[in-house]
């Protein structure tokens, strides 16, 4: 095993370019890599494979439904034949198969626990709920319970939109998600590892890397859209012989899709309701005018006039327009007025 300093390379996008050509150029004993920035650098020339004598693919289901088969099959290219290959995957599909049947000489399947349903160490809970009562219902779940909370949200800017709301709420918040830079990501993970945040809030992608024993909680605030995601989220949680809670928060629309997860996967939520009174979220709030003394702080709006371009400010919606506005709509500046109303309305 590496032990020396420098004998262990990080190559990944995200991180200084120069930082990791300078440590390649000393001669690592062993790289770790993405595909994408590895390429990068084999097309450039910046690194060798040509003395590798083990290659090791992990997490090769989410590589492969990322798009990343391509890449590999273009690297291992550049890999001598005479060399040891191991691939680890939560799943094993077809085209995984592929990927072993092409790479791997007379391959040893080696199987450890069970990828097909979640950890019996894990209680696994569910939730009807609300849409706008999902804040309320998370922040009653932290009250109540103890230890970390790792959060996944179905989409990038969800999960963002979440953390901002947790923090105006007290609560210290950490994010991970694609569009999160590789440091962004190590620097959050290592805030909420230390105990510095008590929450992470992911998404399915970058949560596959999580490997934090001490996770006390999983949330699906959004339902996962498929029985593997779910069973990876659950992972989380109840690792290293330790017990877990799985919360999974289903909308009145999405009973039937958790009900059928638990067919796939053979298990049985406890099913609970969330309570009625829950403070709901404001959303689409109606404007306050009052506030301003000047509509024109709200928008802008361009009228045109026979005579020329001025700008004018538009009646507030539900007033009737003045006697010169109705004059205008009467002749040649009328076509400005709908044009006005119709930028209002998008």
């Amino acid at each position: 095993m590496p032990n020396a300093k420098g004998d262990a390379v990080l190559v990944c996008g995200g991180l200084s370019e120069g930082a990791q050509l300078e440590a390649l150029r000393r001669g690592p004993r062993l790289v770790v890599a993405t595909p994408g920035r590895l390429e990068d650098y084999l097309k450039r020339g910046e690194i060798s494979l040509r003395n590798v004598e083990t290659l090791v693919l992990d997490e090769v289901d989410r590589m492969l439904d990322m798009g990343f088969l391509p890449a590999i099959r273009r690297i291992v290219g550049a890999l001598p034949r005479d060399r040891q290959t191991m691939c680890y995957s939560a799943t094993l599909d077809a085209n995984i198969t592929e990927i072993v049947r092409d790479y791997v000489h007379q391959p040893v399947r080696i199987e450890i626990g069970t990828t097909s349903k979640p950890n019996e160490r894990v209680e696994l809970r569910a939730y009807t709920v609300m849409q706008d009562q999902k804040l309320s219902l998370l922040e009653k779940l932290l009250a109540e319970g103890e230890g970390t909370y790792l959060v996944f949200s179905r989409t990038k800017h969800g999960a963002d939109r979440l953390a901002r709301k947790l923090e105006k709420l007290g609560h210290v918040t950490s994010v991970i998600h694609g569009d999160r830079s590789q440091s962004q990501r190590t620097a959050a993970l290592k805030t909420f590892a230390t105990g510095k945040s008590r929450i992470l809030v992911a998404t399915d992608v970058a949560a596959r890397g999580i490997d934090i024993s001490h996770i006390a909680h999983v949330v699906n605030y959004d339902l996962p859209g498929a029985s593997d995601d779910f069973v990876h989220r659950i992972g989380r949680t109840g690792r290293a012989e330790k017990t877990g809670v799985a919360t999974t928060f289903v909308m009145p629309q999405e009973r039937n899709d958790a009900r059928k997860m638990e067919r796939d996967l053979k298990i049985k939520f406890q099913w609970f309701e969330a309570d009625k009174n829950l403070k709901k979220e404001e959303r689409n709030a109606p404007l306050d005018t009052g506030a301003s003394n000047d509509l024109l702080q709200l928008e802008t709006r361009s009228w045109k006039t026979g005579g020329g371009d001025s700008a004018q400010p538009a009646a507030p919606t539900g007033r009737p327009a003045g006697a010169g506005q109705r004059r205008r709509r009467s002749g040649g500046g009328g076509g400005g007025s709908r044009s006005g109303r119709s930028r209002a309305g998008r």
